[in-house]
């Protein structure tokens, strides 16, 4: 039986709660031994009393702990863990292993997804990325993660930084460009709902095709008539900022194919 301990309350950890007590009770040999959270309140409704601690010195022996916290408390939040040569991992995209305290063994148990609390996430689907200073430690996370998702990979602290910057900019950033074309929507009073086939054709066509072969528009076309009038269109300045950039940055790819 593998014991698993997660260290944080957050949208990621609660994720990886709901996802090791539904594998426990398909009957793995994986089990959730205890969830550290500064407020127990946060956890009453997800975990049995006796699974939740709010303190350190709490904390059973397990094979891996998992520390699920916001990217700049994974470093004072390692330092506290009270005893040294277990297993602790983190599971930051941009955080090198080295933000782990040299106690432990160190490792990265990263999942690359979008975690919203509320909304459940099928972790078959989700890369899990791992990182770890030795063989036997990387086995020991290969073999959870792999007990989890069908889509696991070894990434070292640089791929996975420039992972996630790759990830900012197709996620956090295409999610900003739908809020602005909400606001553009709204201000004409035409639902957002309208441009979803759009949307989702653009993700459809991304499973058979590059972003390169997929980019479509004006900017690829060097239809500067279109540009012109939709720069003309925009008012307001962050908006037109971002389209002269973006149109200028699809053409300067494009010279590059």
């Amino acid at each position: 039986m593998i014991k698993v301990s997660i260290i944080g309350s957050g949208n990621v950890a609660q994720h990886l709660i709901a996802t090791f007590q539904n594998l426990e009770k398909s009957g793995s040999e994986m089990e959730l031994a205890q969830v550290f959270s500064r407020k127990r309140e946060t956890l009453v409704t997800l975990l049995r009393p006796e699974q939740i601690i709010t303190d350190y010195s709490d904390l059973q022996e397990a094979d891996l702990y998992i520390i699920a916290v916001s990217d700049d408390a994974i470093e004072t939040v390692s330092k506290q863990l009270p005893f040294k040569n277990r297993l602790v991992v983190h599971t930051s995209g941009s955080m090198p292993l080295t933000a782990l305290h040299n106690n432990n063994r160190k490792g990265v148990f990263y999942p690359l997804q979008t975690f919203t609390k509320g909304k459940t996430v099928d972790f078959k689907t989700i890369p899990i990325c791992l990182e770890a200073e030795n063989a036997p430690d990387f086995q020991v996370l290969d073999k959870i993660a792999k007990s989890i998702s069908d889509k696991v990979h070894a990434i070292n602290s640089e791929q996975r930084k420039a992972l996630h910057v790759a990830a900012v900019f197709v996620n956090n950033f295409t999610n900003h460009l739908y809020s602005i074309g909400n606001d553009i929507c709204q201000k004409n009073q035409i639902p957002f709902d309208i441009l979803k086939p759009l949307i989702q054709e653009t993700m459809e066509k991304l499973a058979t095709l590059s972003p390169n072969e997929a980019q479509t528009g004006p900017a690829i076309r060097k239809d500067q008539k279109t540009i012109a009038a939709h720069e003309a269109f925009l008012t307001n300045e962050t908006q037109l900022t971002i389209y002269k950039i973006l149109t200028q940055s699809i053409q300067d790819n494009g010279k590059k194919l």
